[in-house]
């Protein structure tokens, strides 16, 4: 990923560090600024610089940042910055998504849990971002819905990844047997991550991947940011699995919607192909991944269920908030991003690798 802009003193200060080739340089200027940062935000979740932050340190063990060294993705100095934004940020999240945890119950069986989460999944019947995309969205706002969701399908499945190594038995085979279908069983054009790049290259945006990183607002990059939480620590094993089978829970039926919404303004195949796979894929997604994933955990180490719940629940607190987000900039005419993108018409993305 091409090293995006700065959006503050903490970022401004980090970028320019990571560019050095010193492991040993001291970052007591970049940790003073995260302290600084977090001491005086209103809301991390809305916070530019911190969000940014730590998007690009998680990008470190991901595919990397251009001009970066590797050798930084294990600095310890590092990590103990990443940890400072990690914990208040962790912390937002139990805040944030507790009345949605405190409403589920506490099951015991893998059918129970499966339950619990496909009741939190349904729960939500606020305005959804997916049906003002199928009825009234222009292309204009359809592309943007793109580019907040860029920041993650193009590199769909990784973070949840992480999670398979500390896993075993029946939840790592559930969940090795959903990744297997991200990845499109081995064939390129089949990887979710390629289809929704050709999405990208039907709409006239650049598909490469952190393309539109400096577009997004902080919550975008809050929803990824909380999957790498989850799945880079093993303490948090149970969130990353609760995240994962609530997502795939929560996507067949809106992505019935951006597909319809894609058709209606004129886009069909392959544009509407990512959409339609996850129709398909993710009604089946969500049994394995509510049953034997999430519920077979649970039956293995009953501790874990709270977890589960936080993961689940946080991905429908964040999301809910991102969605809000959109909803109100389009229904004032504004852009839900920082900046508008290019019109259609005048668009002329400089790399296609899809």
């Amino acid at each position: 990923m091409q090293l995006p802009q700065a959006r503050g003193p903490l970022t401004e200060c980090l970028l320019a560090q990571l560019q050095t080739h010193s492991r040993a340089a001291e970052l007591d200027d970049a940790r003073a600024l995260t302290t600084r940062a977090l001491a005086d935000t209103a809301d991390i979740l809305y916070d530019e610089d911190l969000q940014l932050a730590l998007f690009c340190l998680y990008e470190l063990h991901y595919s990397g940042l251009a001009g970066v060294d590797d050798d930084w993705e294990w600095s310890p100095p590092l990590l103990e910055l990443r940890h400072e934004i990690e914990v208040a940020f962790e912390s937002r999240l139990r805040v944030g998504s507790a009345e949605l945890s405190r409403r589920a119950a506490a099951p015991s069986t893998a059918h129970e849990v499966a339950e619990v989460l496909f009741a939190m999944a349904a729960g939500d019947d606020s305005p959804s971002v997916a049906d003002f995309i199928a009825r009234k969205a222009d292309t204009g706002q359809l592309r943007e819905l793109v580019v907040h969701k860029s920041v993650y399908q193009l590199k769909e499945a990784d973070p949840h990844t992480w999670a398979i190594p500390r896993l075993t038995h029946r939840p790592k085979a559930a969940l090795v047997e959903i990744q297997a279908d991200e990845y499109g069983g081995g064939q390129l054009d089949q990887m979710h991550s390629a289809m929704f790049a050709t999405t990208m290259s039907e709409l006239g945006l650049d598909n490469d991947f952190g393309a539109y990183v400096d577009w997004v607002p902080a919550l975008s990059l809050a929803t990824v940011n909380l999957m790498s939480l989850f799945g880079l620590h093993r303490r948090l094993r149970g969130a990353i699995v609760g995240h994962l089978a609530i997502y795939e829970m929560g996507s067949s039926l809106p992505s019935r919607k951006y597909a319809r919404g894609l058709r209606r303004l004129g886009f069909d195949a392959p544009a509407a192909s990512y959409f339609d796979e996850h129709v398909e894929a993710d009604a089946v997604h969500e049994q394995i991944a509510g049953r034997d994933l999430a519920g077979g955990l649970v039956e293995q180490d009953p501790s874990l269920m709270p977890d589960v719940v936080f993961g689940a629940a946080s991905a429908l607190f964040v999301g809910g908030l991102l969605d809000q987000w959109q909803l109100a900039a389009w229904n004032s005419g504004s852009s839900s991003l920082r900046r508008p993108l290019p019109a259609l018409e005048d668009a002329s993305p400089s790399r296609h690798s899809a």
